[in-house]
């Protein structure tokens, strides 16, 4: 992988590549962990910083916050790629981990929105920027410096360890949930305590900066200076080197179009279904995300040392198509064994609801009609329903509340006492509130379906940053990477929760969301069947001659 530079000078020693792996995985493990936090608490962010009556609302800004974060992502590998091309990968990457500790404390600082009213989410919005930033220089950098480490024919293992460190990230921000649950009381963990995840990025940060200080710049990057082959516009010459627009076209969406919605799909997305609508305990959710989390990372190490013998293509292809396949099932069967009692409550006693304006808006923070709040009540209740039509107003007696063979007048309600009537109707039918303990069988179910979301995205995900490293020049390299990674990862990723929250409060289906993951997935495996490289890796100038 030397771009067209001279020979090396010396290849790094095996106690070098292993600083290397382990220097860059562990500060990439706490910058995700720093932005991952966010997501792991997002019941309390909302609680803290955007609270609201209507309680769909509320979790939606808390992922509209989350998306920004990811919104300027793009700007970050930008910013970065520029400065990781000009001035070396080793310093750019400690500016990143430095920017991106210190946004995170912020959060961990800001008085809630009781206190200073809309300027507390404000607050938050401006640091999840910060963090979006910094995320943005941090990957292309981190994944650049090993892969210009490793020796050809190990690249796609030892890159693996930057993919594994993502699910790291996300694994340490569960493990310090659950020791501060462990050791602070509930209320006050609501109260204060969820603050304490977010101040211990600090010390992460010092950390990170004392084993990243320990490292030499990229010798591949050395060599480049060394012969002045730098580039001197890497922004530009990564839009009009020949062929980088076909490379980051299948970039953007044959390859982290795909990578990155199955990743937030089967982290995230399982981590708020087992908590908002299966109603599972959150102690629970948290350990079984731990376990499945923990174990998936030797996946991505696996996929990783497998692309090494059979090609980046190949376990990407197959990772797609048995997510198109396996997706719907898989979190049709988390839902049956997290909580059977809802899918037979649904069966049993199914919901419909007829009315004037029977219409939804999850942005509202207060419905336009009866029928709508009553939608918004069953929507955060997580109880799929159907609407019978949109009746008009002359056939008010046509207007109720239909749960299984009982008929409810809602239309007499009032805000004060709907809410809790709805919920007390549906209980009446059946239906059981209480938070779920599944049983220790169910549990084992449970984890193992999540480990099956998880290997689908090591498939999809374990050898992108050899891959990635290996399609463009070494002198635009960090930019012509970075760029379309976090514009499909901010934007086709990092709107996911949004979007399928969005899709879910709309249509009254838990399972809807997986719809958007679907597209995106379809439309990125023919990108990536058309335009990656088939056969065994090689450099880009062996490629590409």
């Amino acid at each position: 992988m030397s771009g067209g530079t001279t020979a090396l000078q010396r290849e790094p020693t095996d106690k070098e590549i292993r600083l290397v792996i382990a220097a860059s995985s562990a500060g990439t493990i706490f910058e995700w962990y720093d932005f991952f936090i966010y997501g792991t608490l997002a019941a309390l962010i909302g609680a803290a910083f955007f609270p609201s009556d209507n309680e769909t609302l509320e979790i939606l800004l808390v992922w509209a916050g989350f998306a920004v974060g990811f919104g300027f992502r793009p700007l970050g590998a930008i910013l970065f790629g520029f400065l990781g091309d000009r001035l070396g990968r080793k310093y750019t990457f400690l500016v990143t981990v430095t920017l991106m500790g210190v946004a995170t404390a912020g959060v961990g600082l800001i008085p809630s929105a009781a206190s200073i009213g809309i300027v507390a989410p404000i607050i938050v919005i401006g640091l999840r920027i910060l963090q979006g930033l910094a995320l943005g220089g941090e990957y292309g950098g981190a994944a650049i410096y090993v892969a210009e480490h490793a020796p050809p024919e190990k690249r796609g293992f030892y890159t693996s360890f930057i993919q594994a460190s993502v699910v790291g990230g996300f694994v340490l921000s569960i493990i310090v949930v659950i020791g501060c649950r462990a050791f602070i009381p509930a209320d006050d963990f609501a109260a204060w305590g969820w603050r304490i995840p977010f101040l211990l990025s600090i010390v992460l940060l010092g950390i990170s900066l004392w084993m990243r200080l320990k490292l030499s710049e990229s010798p591949v990057f050395q060599a480049m200076k060394e012969t002045g082959e730098t580039s001197a516009n890497p922004f530009r010459e990564s839009l009009t080197y020949p062929g980088n627009g076909k490379r980051i076209f299948v970039a953007l969406f044959g390859i982290t179009g795909i990578l990155t919605t199955i990743w937030y799909t089967a982290f995230f997305s399982g981590l708020s279904f087992l908590r908002g609508p299966m109603r599972v305990d959150e102690n629970f959710v948290e350990w079984m995300l731990l376990i499945a989390g923990s174990i998936s990372m030797v996946f991505y190490l696996v996929v990783g040392k497998w692309s090494d013998r059979v090609g980046r293509k190949k376990p990407i292809i197959i990772g797609a198509v048995l997510s198109l396949v396996l997706l719907f099932p898989v979190f049709w069967g988390i839902g049956a064994l997290a909580n059977p009692g809802l899918n037979a409550s649904a069966r049993a006693a199914p919901v419909t609801i007829t009315g004037v304006g029977c219409e939804h808006d999850p942005f509202a923070e207060v419905q336009a009609t009866a029928c709508g709040r009553v939608l918004q009540d069953l929507t955060a209740l997580g109880v799929p329903y159907d609407i019978d039509g949109d009746i008009a107003p002359t056939e008010q007696q046509l207007v109720g509340l239909f749960i299984g063979d009982a008929v409810y007048d809602y239309t007499i309600l009032s805000d004060a006492d709907r809410r809790a009537s709805v919920q007390g109707w549906l209980e009446e039918q059946g239906y059981d509130f209480e938070r779920q303990t599944p049983p220790l069988t169910s549990i084992i179910g449970i984890i193992g379906l999540l480990l099956v979301l998880g290997m689908l995205s090591a498939l999809t995900y374990g050898s992108v940053a050899a891959l990635l490293c290996e399609m463009f020049p070494a002198k635009i390299r960090y930019s012509s990477m970075s760029i379309p990674y976090h514009i499909g990862a901010g934007y086709l990723g990092g709107f996911l929760p949004l979007i399928a929250g969005y899709i879910v409060a709309m249509t009254g289906n838990v399972y809807s969301g997986l719809w958007y993951t679907i597209a995106v997935v379809a439309f990125g495996l023919l990108v990536a069947w058309w335009g990656i490289p088939d056969g065994p890796p090689k450099d880009f100038e062996d490629a590409h001659g």
